[in-house]
């Protein structure tokens, strides 16, 4: 009989490692998936149109919060955790859990659930969300196309909506975006490349993605989301690293996954950070992987007009997933505020409403900062809502995108753009050269 298997996951890793290792193989039923992080994204069905002819009737996905009773109610016999950016104790604790109940738990790696190109790829992950994978991405695919090639990127799951059309995405301009009904979570991903002018492919389907990708590429760029290893075979792998959060380089998982698998190290934010923690994230990347190189740098910021923030109560809003499951108490848009010299950084926990206070229950150590949470149309409405009803003179837009093109701010506002900037050598386009130069 069939292993009856249970995927607990949060929309990416989860349908990945479906794709490569359930559909289609007898030896397996994949009786359910459970979904978390992500609001609202349980109560779907994996559809039969990417589950396969095994699962006429598509595969349910429950929340993860019944987890305890779904592993006795479908007689559960296997549990893939397939989510990321977590403490290895939290992972350790679901495992309990399930063993508990009588399954198997199970963690797939990379020889199980990667796919191999017929080009070249260039990974970029991190040890945690917010490191500063997203500015590391656009600089390496600045370096590669400087360089002579032609970059296609490929972007972590993110797939919020509908599950058929989401399949295989393409992103080339900011009609694209619309046309998939992005959510700011996504469009946060995808605009930075396409103003670079790089074509950005996402979805589910992450076999047929790369081969499509693979048609009008000479390098795929892997860009990876939370700490998650990357789908697909890697020629040359860079993590980002945070001393902001020094130890979670060895404390969160996969995130010491990719220490121990990368061939180069980022240390980003080395311009705010205490020197002690610098150094103490370089000993660890050191001891557990002394062969990789490692890069320092820094992420300058950036407003239109500094002058306009001196004095003013302001408003930051940063980065969601950062703040949220990434456990980051501030971010640029924070350091932006101190450094322009606002006269008060306000706190919008009082102003939010419906979903955004919801958020700040479900992740109290949040603090004073708002996260630009909009996963779909009611929570764009919410985040729209909690700052127009602030009393704050500006807003501080800290997103990787203006969030003006997708609500309405009856605030002043300044957006704080910041990229990565290496000091010293080696450089990232030293070590690309050597690996890819022509």
């Amino acid at each position: 009989m069939p292993i009856r298997t249970l995927i607990m996951g949060a929309a990416g890793r989860d349908f990945h490692n479906f794709n490569v290792a359930f559909r289609n193989n007898p030896a397996y039923e994949v009786v359910a998936f459970t979904a978390t992080q992500i609001p609202d994204i349980e109560g779907r069905i994996y559809p039969l149109e990417l589950a396969g002819p095994q699962y006429p009737a598509g595969i349910p996905i429950y929340a993860e919060d019944d987890l305890a009773r779904l592993l006795c109610d479908l007689n559960i016999e296997q549990v893939v955790f397939a989510y990321s950016d977590v403490p290895h104790e939290y992972v350790m604790h679901k495992a309990s859990m399930v063993m508990a109940a009588g399954a198997d738990f199970r963690l797939m790696g990379p020889r199980a659930t990667q796919i191999k190109s017929t080009k070249p790829v260039v990974s970029v992950c991190a040890v945690r969300t917010g490191s500063g994978k997203s500015q590391t991405t656009r600089r390496v695919s600045l370096i590669l196309r400087n360089m002579g090639y032609k970059v296609a990127a490929i972007r972590h799951p993110m797939p919020y909506g509908d599950l058929v059309k989401q399949a295989v995405q393409r992103f080339a301009t900011y009609t694209d975006l619309d046309d998939h009904h992005c959510t700011i979570e996504e469009r946060e991903e995808y605009e930075p490349h396409i103003d670079n002018g790089v074509i950005i492919y996402a979805g589910v389907d992450y076999e047929r993605i790369l081969r499509q990708a693979e048609q009008e590429a000479d390098v795929i760029l892997w860009d990876g989301g939370n700490n998650d290893f990357p789908f697909y075979v890697s020629d040359f792998q860079i993590v980002v690293a945070d001393p902001l959060r020094p130890g979670h380089e060895v404390a969160y998982h996969p995130g010491e996954t990719n220490v121990r698998s990368a061939d180069v190290f980022v240390i980003n934010k080395v311009d705010n950070a205490n020197p002690e923690n610098v150094i103490r994230v370089r000993d660890n990347l050191s001891r557990l992987n002394p062969e990789a190189a490692i890069v320092e740098a820094a992420s300058p910021l950036f407003v239109d007009d500094p002058h306009a923030i001196r004095g003013k109560r302001v408003l930051v809003i940063e980065d969601g997933p950062t703040l949220t499951h990434g456990e980051m108490d501030y971010g640029a848009g924070w350091v932006a505020a101190r450094r322009f010299g606002a006269a008060q950084i306000i706190d919008p926990r009082p102003f939010a409403v419906r979903s955004i206070k919801a958020t700040y229950e479900k992740y109290p150590k949040t603090g004073a900062i708002l996260p630009a949470m909009g996963y779909g149309d009611a929570q764009v409405h919410d985040l729209e809502d909690t700052i127009n009803a602030s009393d704050a003179e500006m807003v501080l837009i800290a997103t990787p995108i203006d969030l003006t093109r997708v609500i309405h701010i009856h605030k002043p506002s300044q957006r704080v753009r910041y990229e990565l900037q290496e000091i010293g050598r080696p450089t990232l386009e030293d070590l690309l050269k050597v690996q890819f130069g022509r």
